[in-house]
């Protein structure tokens, strides 16, 4: 069983793969990293180290030691964060992806996969039913960033052979972890809302549909993803990932369903225009044609879901 490493594995996407990659290759070979000092609880169960993903000797020196075979490099600045701190989003965002790149050049590594994002398009690209390859003109630090590493990932697998794998994330939804900066997030936040105080204030217009999914169809697809035999994997740049597209109105109508006096009201910042830029919907048939990728939670799923095991003591921790 080949050694695996998580970076940022404290974040969103990081703790449930952590744990479920823990399940299927056995605790020990599954090693979770983060900046932080000590393993935050959700981690604990398998090896954890700190791991700071901008050292690049650090990084080199724990994944070649330890003799780390397959690295899912998580650790970003997200697109609503990123534009307040566009300089470190940048360096985060891209100087990790080259370590990584650079390690599987050489042969350290045999297979990595990068998450890439719905932000790689822009206002010019069509915004329903997106393509997988359409025009691509990002207007956000984090939307270049990610476009960059869709480019660099393609090259380094077509130049030098290096096994990466990577998915266009639509906007994540998760009662494990708290919203983390990211202009899907209200999609996350309203659960906590409506559960805590019967109403919610979205950032984002009652109109304004996105891409979702559900955390458990994200990591299955991730996991299916990088279990697939590596001829099935057409596109070394990332693939489009689709699930479900909703509104705000839509959202907050199916929460009315299980909590009737449920409210929302609608004061946009600006993050609506980050959310003005983004498909409504997404083609993810490369995918599913590829490596057999399908969804398995509709939004009715995914609310009743939600509601049921969502932890409002999260917020004050």
């Amino acid at each position: 069983m080949e050694k695996v490493l998580i970076i940022g594995a404290g974040g969103q996407i990081g703790t449930e793969l952590t744990a479920r990659l823990r399940e299927i290759k056995g605790a020990d070979n599954v090693y979770a990293a983060d900046i932080h000092e000590n393993c935050p609880k959700n981690l604990e169960g398998g090896p954890y180290v700190q791991l700071n993903a901008l050292d690049r000797e650090q990084v080199r020196s724990f994944i070649i030691g330890n003799e780390i075979r397959q690295v899912y490099l998580l650790a970003a600045l997200l697109s609503a964060t990123a534009e307040k701190n566009p300089d470190f989003a940048w360096r985060l965002n891209m100087e990790g992806l080259f370590t990584i790149l650079d390690l599987a050049k050489e042969g350290h590594l045999s297979k990595i996969f990068w998450p890439s994002s719905i932000a790689v398009f822009g206002p010019t690209t069509p915004r329903d039913n997106t393509p997988q390859h359409t025009i691509m003109e990002p207007t956000t630090v984090y939307g270049i960033s990610k476009q960059a590493g869709e480019r660099w990932c393609e090259y380094y697998a077509n130049k030098f052979n290096v096994d990466v794998r990577s998915i266009r994330y639509p906007g994540l939804i998760s009662y494990t972890s708290l919203p983390g900066g990211g202009t899907t997030d209200y999609a996350v936040d309203i659960f906590y809302q409506a559960k805590m105080n019967g109403k919610y204030t979205s950032f984002l217009s009652r109109e304004s549909r996105l891409p979702m999914m559900y955390m458990e169809d994200a990591i299955r697809g991730t996991i299916e993803l990088m279990e697939a035999p590596k001829d099935q994997i057409k596109i070394r740049s990332s693939y489009n990932l689709g699930a479900l597209s909703f509104t705000p109105e839509e959202l907050a109508n199916e929460i009315k369903k299980h909590i009737p006096d449920f409210t929302i009201d609608y004061e946009p910042d600006f993050r609506q225009a980050i959310a003005d830029s983004w498909p409504a919907s997404i083609d993810d048939s490369t995918a599913r044609n590829d490596w057999g990728w399908k969804n398995k939670y509709d939004l009715s799923r995914m609310v009743e879901v939600m509601l049921l095991n969502i932890n409002v003591e999260l917020l004050n921790i």
